[in-house]
């Protein structure tokens, strides 16, 4: 089958809306990752003994299934029990609270990472929790972090062809209606591949650039 260079422009506009898709379930989804994750990561620092072995049990269950199995279950099976969601929502839930439980890792050992001598200097100040926290922890805690959240967000947008098991519109889906419809695969499978990879590599060299900006922190 030869390349039929009419039949890619007649295309693109379909696929440049599944790019949309992708992207906009990417960014939900890394957003979500990043609330989730840093929940899980305080919760697990809790004095509370039940509550940290609990969410340490859910956090290893979801890192222990696949990232399918885990859509079609938000999206096939809480119906049965009356919550249906929008495709959309659905993976965007799906992606936030797998890729969560590994951002969460990565807050852990960014937080572990402050030397307890700030804790140790913030209790002699008399500073409260909060301003531990938002004040001392945190700001020393995320600069590190970043490259690592970094490749975690481009796995994400690499996983999102999973979607389409649920029937999101996002690139490989649209990719998958066009080729189906005029029985030609070469064109869209190859302008798929083809634009994860350029936006693949821009996110590459995002992530230097984090790396080399935020890698390294003077204490």
């Amino acid at each position: 089958m030869e390349w039929d260079w009419n039949f890619v422009w007649q295309i693109m506009p379909t696929l440049i809306q599944g790019v949309k898709i992708t992207i906009l379930a990417t960014l939900l989804g890394s957003v979500l990752a990043a609330v989730v994750g840093l929940g899980i990561a305080l919760a697990r620092r809790s004095p509370n003994k039940a509550l940290s072995r609990i969410v340490g049990w859910a956090a290893e269950f979801i890192r222990g299934t696949p990232l399918l199995v885990q859509l079609y279950f938000i999206f096939y099976v809480l119906p049965d029990i009356g919550i249906l969601l929008p495709p959309l929502v659905a993976g965007v839930i799906g992606l936030g609270l797998h890729y969560g439980t590994y951002t969460a890792e990565v807050y852990r050992a960014g937080i572990d990472n402050v030397p307890r001598g700030q804790w140790e200097a913030a209790k002699a100040c008399n500073l409260s929790a909060r301003q531990t926290w938002t004040h001392i922890i945190i700001p020393q805690a995320i600069p590190p972090m970043i490259p690592a959240l970094a490749n975690y967000f481009i796995a994400m947008f690499k996983e999102t062809p999973l979607l389409s098991a649920i029937t999101v519109l996002e690139l490989m889906n649209q990719a998958k209606s066009v080729a189906n419809t005029y029985y030609r695969y070469i064109e869209p499978i190859t302008l798929v591949g083809a634009f994860f990879l350029a936006i693949s590599l821009c996110s590459v060299v995002l992530l230097r650039w984090l790396e080399r900006r935020y890698g390294k922190i003077e204490r």
